[in-house]
């Protein structure tokens, strides 16, 4: 059996990772083509091409690199024509993914969406378009099967991949020591993983981080950037870079600074009281603005239907903002853990996620 898959982001490759790590225990011989990161290669599968070449955020970034997004989808299209797969396996990523899908689904390949677009938040008329090109949509949110089902689609609740991943954490005990971190309180920075978010993002993390002498500084560093992007940033400060360990730097720290995204809901998984910042082209914040239909931005709050975490957004995201909110969170941070507790993680499923999703990925068409 043939299976392609593609994810182009960070966390889509830490889902797939383990997706394929499950389908290869069960099928040792399987071959597996992706759209990946390393994660996803050290897994098992021949890595076609790397997220980061494929990440473009924002409608602006996306005008401004049409040209390889339109040759990125000629080329996906004839390589999966030359694999041959059995199955398309599309993760997160709708922009891209739902073209392929559309284009698989005439050529008779099974389409399983593992990890639904965020459609809910906005462009809801994209179900027309996966009902007619997905065979099998696999959602990860507790609320997405209920919005599906409002639009009398059918889908698969195969709970949160994260739940998993933290269920088989194991904490260093040498973790601070190999790494030199002083036993005192620790606030994490985690500005993204593209490029963009991290020159926007970053800047701030680092000004505002020199008005809490009496903490110290983390930086959760991606094998995709360089090394001289984060020093740029931090070289005057006293910023601790430390790279692909974020679950270990989640279990170390006291707090955390999060640009929207996967690592808002890891840090809740975590237990981590976090404020979420987000600062993006002032002119794709503005189209987003008028078409985002949810109330919140982060997955912690949309999980919880509630304000939990606070949200820094674009003109918000500034200096002073983010030093009174972290010293509101400092003092409140016990009520923050309870309430992730309460609110969040009890709304997740402990369903074996990669599990499930490997059996309806190697279940035959019927």
């Amino acid at each position: 059996m043939k299976i392609y898959i593609i994810a182009g982001e960070a966390s889509g490759d830490l889902h797939g990772a383990s997706l394929i790590s499950t389908i290869r225990q069960w099928e040792p011989n399987i071959k597996i083509r992706a759209w990946g990161g390393d994660k996803m290669k050290s897994a098992g599968s021949v890595l076609v091409k790397h997220y980061k070449d494929l990440a473009f955020m924002g409608f602006m970034e996306v005008v401004k690199n049409i040209n390889t997004i339109l040759n990125n989808l000629r080329f996906c299209k004839k390589d999966i024509e030359e694999f041959q797969p059995e199955t398309l396996v599309l993760i997160d990523y709708p922009g891209f993914n739902l073209r392929i899908a559309k284009w698989a689904k005439k050529k008779g390949i099974k389409v399983v969406y593992y990890i639904s677009p965020q459609i809910w938040a906005w462009h809801s008329s994209r179900v027309k378009k996966i009902k007619q090109s997905v065979d099998e949509m696999l959602v990860i949110l507790p609320f997405e099967k209920s919005f599906y089902a409002e639009h009398n689609m059918n889908v698969k609740y195969v709970g949160h991949p994260l739940t998993e991943i933290r269920a088989k954490f194991i904490p260093d005990p040498d973790f601070k020591k190999k790494h030199q971190i002083e036993d005192r309180k620790t606030i994490l920075l985690m500005p993204g993983s593209r490029k963009q978010e991290i020159n926007r993002m970053l800047p701030i993390f680092a000004k505002t981080s020199k008005r809490f002498p009496n903490y110290q500084f983390l930086l959760a560093g991606i094998n995709t950037i360089d090394r001289s992007l984060y020093e740029k940033h931090i070289a005057s400060s006293s910023i601790k870079l430390i790279y692909d360990e974020n679950y270990q730097l989640m279990s170390i720290c006291d707090l955390a600074w999060i640009s929207s995204g996967t690592a808002t809901l890891e840090a809740a998984i975590f237990n981590l009281p976090q404020i979420v910042c987000y600062k993006g082209n002032p002119l794709s914040y503005q189209l987003a603005k008028r078409l985002v239909k949810v109330p919140f931005i982060s997955l912690v709050n949309l999980i919880a239907n509630q304000q939990i975490v606070t949200e820094l957004i674009q003109e918000d995201f500034a200096v002073d903002a983010l030093i009174d909110e972290t010293q509101r969170l400092a003092q409140n941070a016990a009520e923050m853990r309870q309430q992730y507790n309460n609110h969040v993680v009890s709304k997740l499923s402990n369903l074996k996620t990669s599990e499930l999703a490997a059996k309806i990925i190697l279940n035959p068409r019927p």
